[in-house]
């Protein structure tokens, strides 16, 4: 089967543009063949997309190609489980007034999440002081986080 001027690889296009060239050889030579064999090569072109796509190998081809671009990693600005002090140590705290009870960083966080239920309060440490990391269920069914200063019972931040 000869090749068509639009098949032949041409070293300066673009992976894109050469894909496209070999798909639209691939049409015209398919037009000059029989029904059956149209079919047959048309069913065999559908079952390899749908292979090709149930193995997610077009994954590391688009992120090569640009088609796809990388997903924003989000990070949290403290790590809970490591920095965080005990429920002891929580009650200690408050008892010798250096922190405003957990229910006034909770009141805070709803002056500024209203609505939303409180899932998990917890004290932990955090630059230069402590802070209450909160987490908030929206109505929307949406987590949000927020952070209000131990000493002041102020919000400083939330994501």
């Amino acid at each position: 089967m000869p090749l068509d001027r639009k098949t032949e690889f041409a070293p300066s296009a673009s992976p894109r543009a050469s894909a496209l060239a070999n798909i639209q050889g691939a049409f015209s030579a398919l037009a000059q063949q029989s029904l059956p064999m149209r079919q047959a090569l048309a069913l065999l072109i559908v079952v390899s997309t749908a292979a090709v796509l149930a193995a997610g190998a077009v994954g590391p081809l688009a992120e090569e190609t640009g088609a796809l671009a990388p997903a924003p990693v989000r990070q949290e600005p403290l790590n809970r489980g490591d920095d965080c002090l005990s429920p002891a140590d929580l009650r200690e705290a408050v008892a010798e007034k250096r922190v405003v009870p957990p229910i006034a960083a909770i009141r805070a966080a709803r002056q500024i999440i209203p609505r939303a239920e409180i899932q998990r309060a917890s004290l932990c440490r955090h630059e230069a002081g402590l802070v209450y990391l909160l987490t908030a269920l929206r109505r929307d069914g949406q987590f949000m986080h927020v952070m209000v200063d131990a000493q002041s019972g102020q919000v400083s931040g939330q994501w």
